[in-house]
């Protein structure tokens, strides 16, 4: 599959303790929110798919201290994985330890229509600060604007903000950068200062509150795409409105 054609999304949460049951609840959170969708594969030493009869016992057997291992659809037409993994304290905000979420799916078109359904699902079911959902060419260009004059120096791409590291920040609600689709946990809106009805009309209008009280905030109507002018420039104004994403100056 090209970079072009499909969707990555990560959310960042506490540090998954050992059958904590956060694993299989953010697992059954995908599937819920895609219909029909089954992830009761794993992948083999050799790359190839492999059925798990009794999935449930066997991830959370399998989930250890910090992360659990991956689980897909098995097509391997259209892969749909998942997975998490763990930030250790001295790369996370605030010197705590976080369960990094990852998921792709197909950028098709029932995935784009379910992506915040996906986005909110995964995310409340991690009990995640904040998160993200993009399309995985203009992901790339997204993180190429976390830059440090020693550790990444360099200069982002398309005249966008230049981004701390995540250690850097203060606080794990404080969200590292922006993507098409957003999770941000009521913790994390407050701290950025959303929602502003004054100010942020546009945003409510491609948003929906979620069941835990976070938000998913939609950047704009089509899969992200920094080719097109006013995408890039919808990206340009979230930054713009939210200088506290990515630690560059206070909300």
């Amino acid at each position: 599959m090209t970079a072009q054609s499909t969707l990555g999304l990560i959310v960042y949460a506490p540090a998954l303790l050992a059958r904590d049951g956060r694993a299989l609840a953010v697992v059954q959170g995908l599937e819920r929110a895609f219909p029909g969708l089954r992830l009761d594969w794993k992948v083999s030493e050799d790359g190839r798919p492999t059925v798990l009869p009794q999935r449930d016992a066997w991830l959370d057997e399998e989930s250890k201290e910090g992360g659990f291992p991956l689980v897909c659809n098995g097509d391997e037409s259209s892969p749909v994985m998942i997975y998490g993994l763990q930030t250790p304290a001295r790369r996370a905000p605030g010197g705590q330890p976080l369960l990094d979420v990852h998921a792709e799916l197909p950028l098709d078109e029932a995935v784009i229509a379910a992506a915040a359904d996906v986005l909110g699902g995964v995310a409340e079911a991690a009990r995640a600060f904040w998160g993200h959902a993009t399309p995985s060419s203009a992901g790339v260009e997204i993180a190429r604007q976390t830059r440090d004059p020693v550790h990444k120096p360099g200069v982002p791409p398309r005249g966008l903000p230049a981004l701390k590291l995540p250690e850097q920040l203060s606080s794990a609600e404080i969200p590292h950068c922006l993507g098409w689709l957003n999770y941000w946990s009521a913790a994390a809106a407050h701290a950025i200062g959303f929602p502003d009805p004054a100010r942020d009309a546009d945003l409510l209008s491609r948003a929906r509150r979620t069941d835990a009280g976070g938000w998913v905030v939609r950047l704009t109507d089509a899969p992200l795409d920094l080719d097109n002018a006013a995408h890039l420039d919808a990206l340009k104004r979230a930054y713009e409105r939210f200088p506290a994403i990515g630690r560059r100056a206070a909300p």
